[in-house]
């Protein structure tokens, strides 16, 4: 009975997804293990669309969270007592927790499913964040308040981990990239909608000193409201042939043991690389979004709402910045592989890093120009972004049985990158703002180099190409952990060639 009821919910499932070899559910544009084989957004009817849109939705709500304290600092530093130094600390205990998270999303997503992980994440940071802001009253509740946010941000191993899932590898990259690119909008929607929230908040009639507070309701409610809605959706991934379970309970994984899962991605070099290089693209973006506001109001004297609004042009570009990365990440390989994937990550992240750099440098001029520094603080978000997106284009060829950790690592790296950027850079008074800036643009410059040594021997790499053959007979990554073996039914992760 109960082989009957598994064998009951992959076949739901295979449906679901438009089925074995086709299209059962009359969906177009899906291969023979129900993967998408194309992103079309517009698409709703489709349950490859339903789910990437509940997934790009529901990282938005964590990265406004996470996001939601630095647009209105001026209201936090006297209701909380704050002093310079309490900001930066807060910031360390945000990116910390996004560490923390990430590295624990990784073996979640694969031993219980990408949807139900996101899906818990996002009720239980919810709670904790709404307990954490009624409570807090010293600089200790404000370095808890931006703890409990970032773990929020644990969601985006879950997004990669799902998109990776449901799509084949001809769109995976841009359906990563776009997911990705779309929810990180939500850090710029925190930085414009939080100060008017808070004013108007102010407006009704409620009392200074409980105003955030109250404001910090908006973003719970997005945790709640689209954590909910990821967990009632039916199913997490699709499946090959009717093998492997169903809605993270895939009688494959379950097979596996925890500890094979975690050393097959652990113990890929590749993971460590592109974790690195991660750190110092998304991790400048982090950086960049927890001090632009604070830059703005200091440097150009511009008050809340205005430098809320001038720091959310960095976050805006990744509506169109990540997406394009992944464009270019599948373009580029359609013609020259994963030779071209990395070429391309390489020039993308020294470009956004030299204007990095640059930015910093124009910030510390005697008579800085606004716009001239805004404009170039885009252009160096569109790169940094751009580097994002193609980053997780390689992602998922680095370990199909270990997808959920080799993700965790990589998305952890960037919050790693901020962490030890902040502490060298930001944290007391050696260098100024603009001066950390150039330092983490040229520290960006350095990570990128070891992008020369990911090689894979089915794929080639930056300096030389593929060393192994292609047996069509096997459809297994480049793990070099040979004592670790699929099951025949282990196409549920993503069967990269």
């Amino acid at each position: 009975m109960v082989t009957m009821a598994k064998k009951k919910v992959v076949d739901e499932e295979c449906c679901y997804y438009g089925g074995v070899g086709g299209d059962g559910n009359g969906y177009s544009g899906v291969d023979a293990d129900g993967r998408g084989t194309e992103l079309r957004p517009l698409s709703l009817s489709s349950p490859h669309t339903q789910a990437f849109h509940l997934a790009w939705l529901s990282l938005f709500a964590c990265f406004f969270a996470a996001f939601a304290a630095p647009p209105i600092l001026p209201a936090l530093r006297p209701a909380l007592v704050l002093s310079p130094s309490d900001a930066p600390a807060a910031a360390v205990g945000s990116l910390s927790a996004t560490l923390v998270g990430r590295l624990a999303m990784g073996p979640a997503c694969d031993l219980l499913g990408p949807r139900r992980a996101s899906g818990a994440a996002s009720l239980l940071t919810a709670l904790a964040l709404a307990v954490t802001a009624a409570t807090a009253s010293s600089p200790a509740g404000f370095v808890a308040l931006r703890f409990v946010a970032g773990l929020s941000l644990a969601n985006f191993v879950a997004n990669q981990h799902w998109m990776s899932g449901i799509f084949a590898p001809s769109a995976v990259g841009l359906a990563n990239a776009v997911a990705a690119g779309w929810a990180n909008v939500g850090s710029a929607a925190a930085q414009v909608v939080m100060p008017l929230a808070y004013e108007l908040v102010l407006r009704v009639g409620v009392p200074i000193t409980v105003a955030w507070r109250v404001t910090y309701l908006l973003p719970c409610a997005l945790l709640i409201t689209t954590g909910l809605a990821v967990l009632a959706f039916p199913y997490d991934l699709p499946h090959s042939g009717g093998g492997g379970g169903g809605a993270g309970g895939k009688t494959a994984k379950r097979r596996r043991s925890f500890w094979k899962v975690v050393r097959a991605g652990v113990g890929n070099y590749r993971a460590w690389v592109l974790a690195l290089t991660y750190g110092y693209c998304y991790g400048v973006e982090l950086i960049m979004e927890n001090v632009a506001a604070d830059f703005f109001r200091k440097r150009f004297h511009l008050p809340m709402e205005a430098a809320g609004a001038a720091a959310a042009c960095f976050g805006a570009m990744n509506a169109v910045a990540r997406p394009a990365g992944g464009v270019a990440s599948d373009a580029v390989a359609a013609r020259f592989g994963m030779q071209g994937r990395l070429w391309v990550l390489w020039a993308v992240q020294t470009a956004g890093a030299a204007l990095c750099v640059l930015v910093g440098r124009m910030g510390a001029a005697e008579a800085p120009s606004l716009a001239a520094t805004m404009a170039v603080m885009v252009a160096c978000a569109a790169f940094v972004q751009a580097a994002s997106g193609l980053t997780f284009g390689i992602v998922p060829f680095v370990s199909k049985r270990s997808l959920g950790v080799v993700s965790g690592m990589t998305a952890s790296g960037g919050a790693v990158g901020a962490i030890v950027t902040n502490r060298l850079f930001f944290s007391g008074s050696q260098y100024t703002v603009e001066e950390a800036i150039s330092l983490t643009g040229a520290a960006s410059l350095l990570c990128t180099l070891p992008l020369a040594l990911v090689h894979f021997p089915r794929h080639g790499g930056m300096l030389c190409g593929p060393t192994a053959a292609v047996s069509d007979a096997s459809d297994d990554d480049d793990d070099d952990d040979d004592d670790y073996e699929d099951d025949a039914d282990d196409d549920d992760y993503m069967l990269l060639k």
